[in-house]
């Protein structure tokens, strides 16, 4: 069935190169004799005849596929090859019926040129005065329409504005870009305004509503600078995705997604060695402990891509770990996915899941992380933290693991909480056991992710859309900071290099003040700071530092084969006094205080300085 449209449009056709053919007869021929030669019913065959070939060219060229409203230079040169490949058509066909002829007058080849171009100018002149009528049209539904400023004017811009121009949801006030060559300059009948100086201008004189950032090529620097810029506007701003994601968007504006807080946080792209990545993990059975855990559930989206053998998803928390599950099971259904429900602490669980799954690699992401509770449960910390990752690899020595990595932090470094603290151990006891047997121990270091559970964005979202305050601990303190899946894909490519028990140090840009993050979050969400959201300061946590360090004081970097990772210089560990140490708090550690608990490990961590609170 031929749809509606497409037999509209047929029909406009055949008008069109029907009153051509007979303009053409009158133009070509004497007045009387033309009147003779439309009566003859050859001449009426003929004409039906032209018609249906010129109409079958259009089919074949597509030309009943374009839609009209927003045609472009390709579409009318379509239409206009369509009628000279007519035109050649029926002066071969004339030629080879030489005996065409009405009353004596040949068909000539002037004639059917003249029939042909009666036609186009006919069909190019309806559909142009369709496209305009449908514009004004649209000018009376525009006050109904958000007005629209485009950042960027390169090839994204472009489909952007094809895409708008097709749906017609905005009204389009023009484009900036830095680029001066493209000032005034039009695209798709929209012109460039400006450069990203004068967005604030345009958006006040144009009374722009919503702002595109249409570049998705753009480094982290410059569209921090540029998301800056249009968020001093009060206008809604979007940005469009990776340049990847650009050309597989079946829609490019629905992809488009509302600026985040990691949108300014000035991070790159990261390149991965992929190659490397899946000659490691292709094949094998990967566990992830604490796999429902942000890092750990996102360590299982990017294994899932890596082709394992199966993902065994360990957790203490049942739900997290059956969501995950469900995710990589819907995404990858040919993929086994196992969850096991059990904690760290217990060696027997640990030892029968292990047995039963024998895993090739085993990323440890299970931790307690949360400074202020660990300050208030030490032994918990030691308990989850140290006593768990001890049993795990030591059970991963026992079932031939490959390759044990251990997810550390920045809070490692110069301890001065509890929950640090336990995570130097842990990287000690990396460095000691990485002469075991024939598993490789590696960890990797590295600072805080956005959007974690606990993390400072969820909390300072929930208290802006309850109305405040939000509530920072200090002004001046600062953090680094990473995405989740930058955090994860990175962990995957350090895992590659390890070799001799390594600290792999992540590179985490520069430290943000968490002060600007909930400036810059709160006008995210669209408030005013200290008008509509209060910023309340309540003071430093027990525990809690005023700056983090990825390094301690004797640790020097060496670099890595990719960019954003590094090695800390090993240090030195007695082995047998760490281990003596460890296993006898393990026997008393129910026995002692908190403060206890905390002096014990301070013997084991000499960088641990147990602050007192009270000072």
């Amino acid at each position: 069935m031929l749809k509606k449209k497409f037999k509209v449009t047929m029909l406009v056709d055949f008008i069109c190169w029907s009153i051509s053919y007979f303009l053409a007869v009158f133009l070509t021929n004497e007045f009387p004799a033309s009147f003779l030669i439309m009566t003859k019913p050859i001449s009426i065959l003929t004409w039906i005849v032209d018609v249906v070939i010129c109409i079958l060219v259009f089919v074949v060229l597509k030309v009943y596929r374009v839609m009209w409203v927003h045609a472009g230079f390709r579409d009318m040169w379509r239409v206009v090859s369509g009628g000279m490949i007519s035109s050649v058509i029926l002066i071969i066909l004339n030629g080879i019926l030489t005996a065409r002829e009405f009353m004596g007058i040949r068909h000539t080849a002037l004639f059917i040129i003249i029939g042909v171009m009666l036609c186009m100018i006919a069909r190019v002149g309806i559909k142009s005065g369709y496209a305009m009528w449908n514009a004004s049209r649209n000018k009376v539904e525009k006050k109904l329409k958000k007005r629209l400023l485009i950042v960027g004017a390169g090839s994204a811009a472009e489909i952007c504005l094809q895409e708008l121009l097709t749906f017609g949801t905005y009204e389009i006030i023009g484009l900036v870009d830095d680029d001066e060559d493209k000032r005034n300059k039009m695209i798709h009948g929209f012109s460039v305004l400006g450069t990203r100086d004068d967005i604030v201008r345009i958006c006040e004189e144009k009374n722009v509503d919503d702002i595109l950032i249409a570049i998705p090529t753009i480094g982290g620097e410059e569209r921090t600078k540029i998301i800056s810029i249009c968020e001093s506007t009060e206008c809604k701003v979007r940005i469009l995705p990776s340049i990847n994601n650009v050309f597989t968007a079946k829609s490019l504006i629905d992809n488009a997604k509302e600026v985040e807080i990691e949108d300014l946080l000035c991070r790159e792209k990261i390149d991965l060695d992929k190659t490397r990545i899946e000659d490691y993990l292709n094949g094998r059975v990967v566990m992830v402990t604490g796999g429902g855990g942000s890092i750990g559930s996102e360590i299982c989206r990017q294994v899932a891509q890596y082709n394992p053998e199966k993902i065994v998803i360990l957790d203490n928390y049942e739900n997290n770990a059956y969501d995950i599950m469900l995710e990589l099971k819907s995404k990858y259904p040919g993929m086994p996915v196992e969850v096991v429900i059990a904690t760290v602490r217990d060696k027997k669980a640990m030892d029968n899941a292990f047995d039963k799954f024998r895993p090739s690699v085993v990323f440890h992401a299970e931790a307690h992380k949360h400074v202020p509770l660990m300050e208030d449960t030490p032994k918990e910390a030691v308990k989850n933290n140290v006593f768990g990752t001890l049993i795990t690899a030591q059970v991963a020595i026992k079932y031939g693991v490959r390759r044990f990595v251990l997810i550390s932090t920045d809070k490692a470094v110069n301890p001065t909480n509890i929950m640090g603290a336990t995570k130097r151990l842990c990287e000690m006891l990396v460095q000691t056991l990485n002469n075991k047997e024939r598993t490789s121990f590696v960890a990797v270091r590295f600072g805080n992710v956005l959007g974690s559970n606990g993390s400072v964005i969820p909390i300072f979202k929930r208290q802006i859309k309850n109305g405040g305050p939000v509530t920072l601990t200090h002004k001046d303190i600062t953090r680094f900071f990473m995405t989740i899946p930058e955090a994860a894909s990175l962990v995957l490519q350090a895992s590659v290099y390890a070799q001799n028990g390594e600290i792999f140090v992540l590179d985490m840009g520069k430290p943000v003040r968490i002060y600007d993050l909930a400036v810059n979050l709160i006008q995210l969400m669209g408030k005013v700071p200290g008008k509509d959201i209060e910023i309340a300061i309540t003071g430093l946590r027990p525990g809690e530092k005023l700056y983090e360090e990825l390094l301690m004081a004797e640790e020097g970097m060496t670099n890595t084969e990719h960019e954003k990772i590094y090695i800390a210089k090993p240090i030195d560990v007695d082995k047998e006094i760490l281990y003596n140490k460890l296993l006898n708090l393990m026997d008393i550690i129910d026995t002692l205080t908190d403060d206890e608990v905390k002096q014990r490990v301070a013997e084991l961590v000499p960088t641990y300085i147990i602050k007192d609170v009270n000072k």
